[in-house]
């Protein structure tokens, strides 16, 4: 395994964070800010600490963690656009980047529980 800096879907998500802290920057909603900025922030922190366990299993547990704040980000643009806190043309490209980082990390998670699952037919194998 190479380093989480070298994973695309870490690099993106990173990414995806800066940009939202700047865009809302200004926002004088602040417990919207923090919240949102709070669950985009999230998703790369998790790939990070997952892959840092050295565990497989521990790895899939963050990687589902940080895909389920991809869905926490993506409720909270639908909520914000709704509000009038955001605007829609701006969100609408964060928006899609968070469903493509959802697929990435579910890609991520079936082949970190195939191995996991090889892993377990090769033992009961040898029982």
């Amino acid at each position: 395994m190479e380093a989480f800096e070298k994973l695309e879907v870490w690099r993106r998500s990173a990414q995806l964070a800066i940009e939202l802290y700047r865009m809302l920057e200004s926002c004088r909603h602040y417990g919207f800010r923090d919240q949102i900025c709070r669950s985009a922030l999230s998703v790369p922190s998790n790939i990070a600490e997952g892959y840092e366990r050295n565990s497989r299993r521990e790895y899939l547990r963050f990687l589902k963690i940080a895909k389920g704040s991809c869905g926490e980000l993506r409720t909270q643009l639908h909520i914000g656009i709704g509000a009038g806190i955001l605007d829609d043309e701006r969100c609408a490209e964060i928006y899609r980047e968070a469903v493509e980082l959802a697929r990435m990390l579910q890609a991520m998670i079936l082949r970190i529980e195939s191995g996991l699952r090889a892993d377990r037919m090769r033992a009961e194998d040898h029982l």
